[in-house]
């Protein structure tokens, strides 16, 4: 239901969602953003569809959002608010797709999958994870310098990391990759979108007959034999986490990497004190927040920050506003790799909380300090300028990273 924008007192208007990045700040939110957060942290705001909702930008209020039960994460009830997007009402969730529930669909998916992304589980993989990272420096060595870090380095990692938790094979990815890419953009047609979704599907459907048909030492396998999961639940999500696990990752390893590149001092910083990695793991996320928006919709009015938004309202949230508010983090601006930067909004908050960031904290804590003490004069091999931002995906990060170094 469409309601008319609150009278306010000081007779704002409501907003747009700002989008455009300031020249020059591959690492900072869309400019407007923080101006919008000092001014009116929860502000009106115009959808592309006409609706007018909510901007929140503010932590606390933020923070507020994404843990009340009172805001639901239902696709159809959303309004989507970047331009270019889909046309009409949005459908619901796929079959399997945690990001688009609420409770107690998403309850129970959740109680399944949260013994199997233990941080216990999660540190046996940390000797396989070496294992894999040193291979793929020990490649770049061998090949000498000059490559994309995100082919060669950021990309493979996490993907085989993911295919090995679930039992999927990495010789498959030519299968599965694209489809992945595909529905993480934002601009690309619903036809499109439609065929990315079918092609991860029937792969994934493949993968779970075999896991029905025989017992596998994997996630997969454990859900397939011990869960009361449908097929189309256990392949739907299946594919939400291959998906998941491909993409965010790689893009804070890939854009990690040029944030670190551009402030040497804290690149060796990390290269000479191992103990350190965990806290820059933090703050990177912080710094970064690569997952950079999300949106709730009201399932009835809300008191919030002096203001009521309605039921039927949605309300997009800045992750990347809120995780540069100073009212949290001092000197939120600067990357600082010691910082404590514990409870920033990486990784979300509330029901949805990133259910694989233990796996993620555990790829970052071994891959970015490996790269940099193997390669401790590694430098980009272009102009920060030209390198090719994801300013058209849901995950913010880099589409290429050109890096070079000196050769023995």
């Amino acid at each position: 239901m469409q309601h008319e924008p609150s009278p306010r007192p000081d007779g704002t208007e409501p907003v747009t969602l700002p989008t455009r990045r300031a020249a020059g700040c591959p690492f900072d939110p869309p400019a407007g953003l923080a101006e919008l957060r000092s001014e009116r942290p929860l502000a009106r705001m115009t959808y592309p569809d006409g609706h007018v909702g909510w901007l929140a930008t503010g932590y606390s209020t933020v923070r507020s959002i994404l843990g009340d039960s009172r805001f639901s994460s239902r696709y159809e009830l959303m309004h989507y608010p970047f331009p270019h997007g889909p046309e009409g009402p949005l459908p619901p969730a796929p079959v399997g797709d945690m990001t688009g529930m609420d409770a107690p669909e998403h309850t129970r998916f959740r109680r399944l999958l949260t013994g199997k992304f233990t941080v216990r589980r999660m540190r046996r993989l940390t000797e396989r994870l070496r294992e894999i990272t040193a291979e793929h420096l020990d490649a770049m060595e061998r090949r000498g310098p000059g490559t994309d870090l995100v082919e060669a380095f950021a990309r493979p990692i996490p993907a085989l990391m993911i295919c090995e938790l679930l039992g999927v094979p990495y010789a498959d990815r030519e299968r599965f990759q694209h489809h992945a890419h595909t529905l993480m953009a934002m601009d690309v047609t619903p036809e499109e979108r439609y065929a990315a979704f079918a092609g991860l599907q029937e792969y994934m459907a493949e993968s779970v007959a075999a896991k029905r048909a025989e017992a596998s030492d994997d996630l997969l396998g454990d859900l397939a034999q011990d869960s009361d999961l449908t097929d189309e639940e256990l392949v739907g999500l299946g594919g939400f986490l291959l998906a998941a696990g491909l993409d965010t990752t790689a893009n804070m390893i890939a854009h990690g990497t040029f944030a670190l590149l551009g402030d040497p001092a804290q690149a060796e910083a990390l290269r000479t004190d191992p103990d350190l990695a965990p806290h820059a793991v933090e703050e990177l996320m912080r710094y970064l927040t690569v997952a950079h928006t999300t949106v709730k919709t009201a399932l009835e009015d809300v008191e919030l920050d002096g203001l009521t938004i309605a039921a039927g309202e949605s309300v997009t949230i800045s992750l990347e506003a809120a995780d540069r508010d100073p009212a949290r983090f001092p000197d939120p601006d600067v990357l600082d790799l010691r910082r404590k930067a514990t409870g920033h909004l990486g990784f979300g908050h509330g029901i949805h909380q990133c259910l694989g960031q233990q796996l993620a904290r555990v790829e970052l804590t071994v891959a970015l300090p490996a790269l940099l003490e193997r390669f401790p004069t590694l430098r980009l091999d272009v102009p920060a300028e030209e390198v090719p931002l994801r300013t058209d995906m849901n995950i913010y990060g880099v589409h290429r990273l050109p890096v070079t170094w000196d050769g023995v």
